[in-house]
């Protein structure tokens, strides 16, 4: 459900305007329409400080459940224990750096073995220059007599390939060899990895500051939340219209209508302020905000990641959510990969804030309706169920026989779903333009509906046949006259019967192709629930016909036989793991697809650009 909202215009004396917005944030009850502000410098500075508080809060919250970062003292307040954060992720990425340089300086320096690195500098000093050079070993021996008429050669190391060794020359000399010249090494491997211990003593020191920055971590969110109440403030203060040479300042804002007494008593109360209290127009980008039951709310968070429903239309979430529960259920199809998601939602449940609550109770709804849709079609990770309970086949038993029946389903699921759209629709143009601008979508329903009963039930099922509503029925007729008159010649009001005509033809051919397309997108349910299956049951045949555990023991050792189970376990771990993966992916991915596109498109779907969101103080920003 949509909120029901209020519109709030608001003219403010310039003088009086950041003592009326302190108090408006302090009520936190109004959203004060921004559009059009622009950031001054100070603002973007306080918006990268925001990003840098979120940063570091995202990785104090990570390391909070690290047992060596448990046990810190707190600091004074939130701004010391940022500042601390910051020295301490400036000092430990430096270390961290230049421990990485010094692990590849002794990764090359490893292959020279010991040496004596101020030896090579006195000798450069005396005049002797020690040159170290890298080639592929058969090129070095290829090579080396012909190089040492010339120079002083000394092969260091020969391996993995790759000859290692210097050339000593006077402090002129150059040197023409077909090989990579490296730079003087400063230290030895060992000396570099002694060096690298020595820095990562520095970096475990500055753990017990992180610690003491996870200790402060509800001072930081609270200070990151004040910052952000400033820069709402800078915000708003900056958005509002300035009229009568700046003497006065025009606003708008909007609030609940649940809320509009508390806001009203606030405003009366107000010096120096004249509002005036609407309901929202069409014409108005009037904030949404949902309110749904708990089980719509979950559902939320599937809806979101399209778009909110704009306001004076409907909120479709309590509709799709059935169906989107049902399809997961149908493109994962096996009772034991819903027990699996079903259990990571429990896990999940007592973690996180309420976005990770709501993720979880989505995996348990979709989870629970997998084991419930996958028991009924009889499948256990890639088992059939029916064998299992000693039925001769699935046709002998109480169970689904998905392969055989489902496609059919499929198609009436999605009939289904698009009807209900459609009728959204109907009454969406209705209430918004009145009942004669919803003659051509009635139209249109009623030949679906029709077709649906007089043609799809039989083939679905030849006892679900409606007497006296058949394809040789005059009422089935009748209702396709009627529908046939109000898409053709009903369907623009205050048009003529021969536009209407022209325009109802072209409506049609969209309407079929369209219509036609959008159910047979629901075949994907079948598809990608069967097979889900079909890889479930390749993965069980690969183990038990590789390992030979389908054979049993025989003639061969218990021992023998642990080793084929642990091997037949391995494939099957490893495989139902992937199929699982891939699965969850498609189930979670598909539905959506049918939800956005399909229903919402039927549906009449309008979307909104702005969320309801109050302007208020903020001391804990999640």
């Amino acid at each position: 459900m949509i909120v029901k909202m209020k519109k709030y215009s608001f003219v403010v004396l310039s003088s009086k305007r950041d003592e009326f917005l302190g108090r408006l944030q302090e009520l936190g009850l109004v959203d004060v329409t921004t559009i059009g502000w622009e950031p001054s410098e100070a603002d973007r500075r306080v918006m990268l400080d925001v990003e840098r508080y979120k940063g570091a809060v995202a990785k104090l919250r990570a390391m909070a459940s690290e047992p060596e970062f448990q046990a810190g003292k707190p600091f004074a307040n939130g701004d010391e224990a940022f500042d601390r954060y910051v020295a301490a992720e400036e000092a430990t990425q430096n270390l961290q750096g230049e421990i990485a340089r010094l692990r590849k300086l002794a990764e090359e320096a490893q292959a020279w073995g010991e040496f004596d690195a101020s030896l090579i500098e006195r000798l450069r000093a005396e005049g002797v220059v020690v040159h170290l050079f890298t080639a592929q070993s058969s090129d070095y021996k290829r090579n080396v007599a012909q190089w040492s008429e010339n120079y002083t050669v000394e092969l260091i190391n020969d391996q993995a390939g790759t000859a290692c060794f210097v050339v000593v020359t006077g402090p002129d000399d150059e040197v023409m060899i077909d090989a990579q010249e490296l730079k003087p090494f400063s230290m030895t491997a060992s000396e570099a990895m002694a060096e690298v211990a020595k820095l990562e003593s520095e970096v475990e020191s500055w753990n017990s500051v992180y610690a003491s920055c996870v200790a402060s971590l509800d001072m930081i969110e609270q200070t990151q939340g004040q910052i952000v109440g400033q820069l709402d403030f800078s915000r708003v203060a900056r958005s509002g219209r300035s009229e009568a040479e700046g003497a006065l300042t025009l606003m708008e804002a909007w609030a609940e209508e649940a809320s509009e007494k508390a806001v009203d008593a606030m405003l009366d109360a107000e010096p120096g302020l004249y509002y005036i209290k609407e309901n929202p127009t069409p014409e108005d980008d009037t904030p949404v905000k949902l309110k749904n039951g708990w089980f719509a709310r979950v559902f939320e968070l599937i809806g979101s990641m399209y778009a909110l429903p704009k306001y004076g239309t409907i909120d479709l979430t309590p509709l799709f959510a059935p169906f989107y529960m049902l399809f997961f259920a149908i493109c994962l199809n096996d009772a034991g990969y819903g027990a699996i998601i079903l259990a990571l939602g429990l896990a999940l449940l007592a973690k996180g804030g309420p976005k990770m609550r709501q993720a979880s109770w989505l995996s348990i709804l979709c989870g629970g309706a997998t084991v419930l849709f996958g028991t009924y079609s009889g499948s256990l990770f890639g088992m059939s169920i029916p064998e299992l309970l000693g039925y001769p086949s699935v046709a002998d038993s109480p169970f689904l026989d998905f392969q055989g029946q489902f496609f059919s389903i499929a198609l009436a699921l999605g009939v289904v779903q698009i009807l209900l759209g459609m009728a959204v629709n109907i009454y969406m143009t209705i209430r918004t333009f009145g009942f004669m601008h919803a003659l051509g979508l009635i139209g249109w329903f009623m030949l679906i509906v029709s077709g649906c009963l007089a043609m799809a039930l039989p083939m679905l099922n030849e006892a679900w046949v409606i007497p006296g509503f058949t394809t040789s029925s005059i009422a089935f007729y009748v209702a396709v006259g009627i529908s046939l008159v109000l898409m053709l010649l009903l369907n623009k009001p205050r048009w003529n019967i021969f536009a209407n005509f022209a325009s109802g033809l072209w409506d049609t051919y969209n309407n079929i192709t369209g219509l036609l397309s959008d159910v047979l997108s629901y075949i994907r349910l079948f598809a990608i629930g069967l097979s889900g299956g079909v890889l479930a049951l390749v993965f069980n045949n690969l183990a038990m016909g590789l390992t030979g555990v389908s054979e049993g023991i025989g003639d061969g050792s218990i021992v023998g036989f642990i080793g084929k189970v642990i091997g037949a376990a391995i494939i099957l771990i490893i495989g139902h793991g992937i199929n699982l993966f891939m699965s969850t992916i498609s189930s979670f991915v598909h539905p959506m697809r049918l939800t956005f596109v399909e229903f919402f498109k039927n549906a009449g779907f309008e979307m909104t650009t702005r969320t309801f969101e109050p302007f208020k103080k903020q001391d804990k920003k999640q």
